[in-house]
């Protein structure tokens, strides 16, 4: 039995050996441990951003900056000038090159108080490779602008856009107009009325020409035809109110608004049961036409008032009306010569129909 016991003592203190021999290279490894965040296309790559400056982990700003001024001084390549018996990076101009791009890597890296905070996360914790990467490219594929002065340039830009376009098509209207004899012939007896044709033929020293006496009558009409005709649609006069900008500014405002005469609505016509009014019945009529605001205004009063006669905010009644509506447009459609031609040359033809010749 002595025997069994002695060499079980030996082992055991031959692994208290081994043990203790073992002890510093864990200590090593764990030392080394944040080497193995080095990533080769990460910040410095391989080397680490701190030793390229020559700096401490715990330096700040000051000390960060003065190293590498010192360093850009030493490798930049329009100031280089290789010193005899220099060994290390920059012996050749393509090393200085090389090393100075290294420099101003690291410099960048440890400059941003986040790119640092990453930088030595890495560090820290090389087993969180992917996660390494993902912060390293989204700092440096995010914008350099904020965000936010980007989206109030563009709804700007697009509402400046939207007033000119706007602002276009109404004088395009109103010139549209002035050539109509209705229209022009209305605006002309208000100007005489109110004297302006006279004001724009007076002679005296400031004698005008014939165009420009036509222009400055041709003003007036317009500006007469702008104050008393109502234009409603597309080509209605632009306001303010109606641009994106100021849309989307009131847009909370409108919100509040809708969701309280909404309320309203369901409490008096669904709850209390209260009849409509004329303009409940036109709203109704415009959502079962599938119309917009501006398109149902565009239309005329005499147009609205049949609805209102027909009573077109009752389901059945605009039902009837929509089948007898589809019907007339049927009848104008088949006793139309150009309707004719398009239904025998879509019979005998037809979209994208092929015909083979046989010889």
């Amino acid at each position: 039995m002595a025997a069994p016991l002695g060499s079980r003592r030996g082992a055991g203190a031959a692994g208290r050996r081994c043990l203790v021999l073992l002890w510093p290279v864990l200590l090593v490894l764990l030392r080394a441990r944040p080497a193995g965040a080095l990533v080769e296309g990460l910040y410095c790559g391989t080397r680490d951003c701190y030793e390229v400056l020559g700096v401490s982990r715990s330096a700040g700003k000051a000390e960060i900056a003065r190293a590498y001024r010192q360093l850009a001084r030493r490798y930049h390549p329009d100031r280089y000038r290789p010193e005899p018996g220099a060994e290390g990076p920059g012996r050749t101009p393509q090393s200085a090159e090389e090393a100075f791009l290294l420099v101003a890597t690291a410099y960048e890296t440890l400059k941003d108080e986040e790119t640092r905070k990453d930088y030595d996360y890495m560090l820290d914790h090389p087993e969180e490779y992917y996660s390494h990467y993902y912060h390293y490219y989204s700092r440096r594929l995010a914008p350099k602008v904020d965000v936010r002065v980007v989206i109030l340039v563009s709804v700007c830009a697009i509402s400046v856009f939207q007033f000119f376009s706007w602002w276009n098509s109404y004088n395009k209207a109103i010139s549209y107009l002035a050539t109509v004899p209705k229209y022009r012939i209305q605006a002309t007896e208000i100007a005489k009325q109110q004297g302006l044709l006279k004001k724009a033929k007076e002679k005296g020293r400031n004698k005008k020409s014939k165009e420009e006496i036509r222009d400055e009558e041709e003003n007036i009409i317009k500006n007469i035809i702008k104050s008393k005709i109502d234009i409603k649609g597309g080509y209605q006069k632009p306001q303010i109110c109606d641009l994106l900008l100021f849309q989307i500014i009131l847009a909370p405002f409108h919100l509040c608004s809708y969701i309280v005469w909404y309320c309203r609505w369901i409490y008096n016509f669904n709850i209390k049961g209260k009849e409509y009014g004329e303009e409940e019945r036109l709203y109704i009529i415009r959502k079962s036409m599938k119309m917009s605001k501006s398109q149902f205004d565009s239309l005329e009063d005499h147009q609205k008032e049949t609805f209102l006669k027909r009573e077109l905010w009752i389901k059945e009644n605009y039902e009837a009306y929509k089948q007898e509506q589809e019907e007339e447009l049927k009848k104008k459609l088949a006793s139309d010569p150009r309707w004719k031609r398009y239904r025998r040359w879509m019979k005998n033809e037809g979209p994208g129909r092929l015909t083979f010749v046989d010889d």
